[in-house]
């Protein structure tokens, strides 16, 4: 009997201890929604190849966004790709010229001298078509000294330039020389990347540094994750100065959430251009045109540069006119350009 009744007791204790845990248990947390998938428009024209698209510096717009582009092209319709790094606009013609790509980035200052055969190209190519101009590239003067606060103020100063013969070089030409500067005996020039310029600048061995590329830039913003970076405005009469002696260039603001500065700065800015080999399929340019812009929401949520895209920007570069390809689906969508 006693047995019995210790067997009984020990029973209920256990029980309750039970229900003591389950009761004293938390509640699992509630699982957070996830964010609805953007999903991708298929389609575009059949009969697609494989492309290589020169793009610019791993540190660049230029790669990150190119890479993204290519990826959705590839993703939604039946060409092929491939985003590579490269020195940027010039060397992108070039290497179109020269056959080893098919699609490049350009500058529209840029795409337009190797088209004329004028400032960085001694003699013309014209080769190539405009496939698409998809958003603006700032002139972004980046200083770490709050005392530079004008480009009057780097006079006598080292300030990296971009790469000899660069785009870069000649948007620093064309501004400083609206200021009465010249590139090679009021400043102290050195010819640096984007990613070699920033460490010039974290290591104190420059002033200042001329990036040209659509902003939020990778190599300014991992500078002003560790420093105060600071860019130098510009003022409206210098800019429409720029303007009047160079048609390329129009006014931009960059705010000051982008980097972090004190106060927003006003630029100015060229466009960047996608280009294609005139030799390119039109099945092909226009995939590449159907990739991009049937996939705005898509591109946006991979890289802030997407919500920046437009037709009516895209259809907005004069300089040279565009490919068949471009045309094409430029017309279905009651939009006319110049067709090569």
């Amino acid at each position: 009997m006693k047995k019995t009744f210790a067997l009984l007791l020990a029973m209920a204790m256990t029980l309750s201890m039970t229900a003591c845990t389950k009761e004293e248990a938390p509640a699992p947390a509630p699982s957070e929604p996830e964010a609805p998938a953007v999903e991708s428009t298929v389609g575009g024209k059949e009969g697609g190849t494989s492309l290589n698209f020169t793009t610019g510096g791993d540190q660049g717009t230029y790669y990150g966004f190119g890479g993204v582009i290519a990826g959705k092209v590839g993703e939604t319709t039946s060409t092929k790709v491939t985003a590579i790094t490269s020195g940027g606009s010039k060397a992108n013609i070039e290497a179109m010229d020269a056959g080893d790509a098919q699609l490049g980035f350009v500058q529209t200052d840029v795409g337009a001298y190797a088209y004329q055969g004028t400032r960085l190209f001694e003699e013309k190519i014209d080769n190539f078509s405009t496939v698409a101009n998809l958003y603006m590239e700032q002139v972004q003067i980046v200083t770490l000294d709050e005392n530079i606060k004008t480009v009057a103020d780097l006079a006598g100063k080292n300030v990296s330039v971009g790469a000899a013969g660069s785009g870069v070089y000649f948007n620093a030409v064309d501004v400083l020389g609206a200021y009465g500067l010249d590139v090679e005996k009021d400043i102290k020039p050195t010819y640096q990347s984007f990613g070699d310029s920033v460490e010039a600048l974290q290591d104190g061995k420059i002033d200042a540094a001329f990036v040209v590329a659509g902003a939020p830039t990778t190599a300014v913003t991992s500078l002003a994750t560790t420093k105060q970076v600071y860019l130098v405005s510009l003022d409206q009469e210098h800019i429409d100065a720029l303007i009047a002696e160079s048609p390329y260039y129009s006014p931009n603001t960059i705010k000051a959430d982008v980097y972090g500065t004190p106060a927003d700065v006003t630029t100015v800015a060229v466009g960047a251009v996608v280009i294609a080999r005139d030799d390119v399929s039109a099945a092909d340019v226009y995939n590449f045109m159907y990739g991009t812009f049937e996939n705005l929401e898509a591109l946006t949520a991979a890289h802030a540069k997407g919500a920046e895209l437009s037709l009516e920007f895209a259809a907005s570069y004069g300089a040279v006119p565009y490919h068949p390809g471009a045309v094409e689906y430029f017309k279905e969508k009651g939009i006319d350009v110049p067709a090569k």
